[in-house]
């Protein structure tokens, strides 16, 4: 019997564990994470089955080269989905599209007014955040809306802490603006 180093042996199940994560179980654990993100991202809901067929297609070519001891799954994944949103955004279609406001009355009771407004508030919402660069905007919603710490987007993004109070600064600096535009305008 010949001696193996335990180092060997680690890299081994390392190995072993890799080749076993294929793109049907990425899609199955973490597709919600994916669509999430790609959704926050501001990839519109027309473009999101396409966007995540992108990123499972980008997961297929390079999963060989995710290192689990390196970071996470879902901080490699988001960095892929990341750039696929970036690169919607690049598209000329994404510069030149206009919302249109569509009236969805729910079951919570709302009247055809409140959903109206409420409508309306999202688009705004929505307007603010595709002025934002990507970086800022996922910055932004995942400190504000998700709740994550610095520390935890600085992981996630794969930037200094610093960073990332630096993007949440200019995002609310900007949102700031555009709020008190939009205010002078219907004003």
């Amino acid at each position: 019997m010949v001696d193996v180093p335990a180092s060997s042996l680690a890299l081994t199940n390392c190995e072993t564990a890799l080749s076993a994560l294929c793109v049907r179980d990425v899609y199955v654990r973490h597709g919600e994470f994916i669509w999430y993100t790609l959704q926050r991202l501001g990839v519109r809901d027309a473009d999101l089955d396409d966007a995540l067929q992108d990123v499972l297609l980008v997961v297929h070519r390079r999963i060989d080269s995710y290192e689990p001891s390196c970071c996470k799954l879902t901080t490699w994944l988001f960095g892929i989905c990341l750039r696929i949103a970036k690169r919607q955004r690049r598209r000329a279609y994404f510069r030149r599209e206009r919302y249109g406001v569509s009236i969805e009355v729910e079951a919570t009771g709302n009247g055809p007014e409140e959903a109206l407004v409420q409508t309306q508030e999202r688009v705004r919402f929505e307007r603010i955040l595709d002025g934002m660069s990507l970086e800022k905007r996922a910055t932004f919603l995942l400190f504000e809306l998700e709740g994550l710490n610095a520390e935890a987007i600085a992981e996630l993004m794969r930037v200094p802490v610093g960073t990332v109070h630096s993007r949440l600064h200019g995002a609310r600096r900007f949102m700031e603006r555009a709020v008190a535009r939009a205010r002078s305008h219907h004003d």
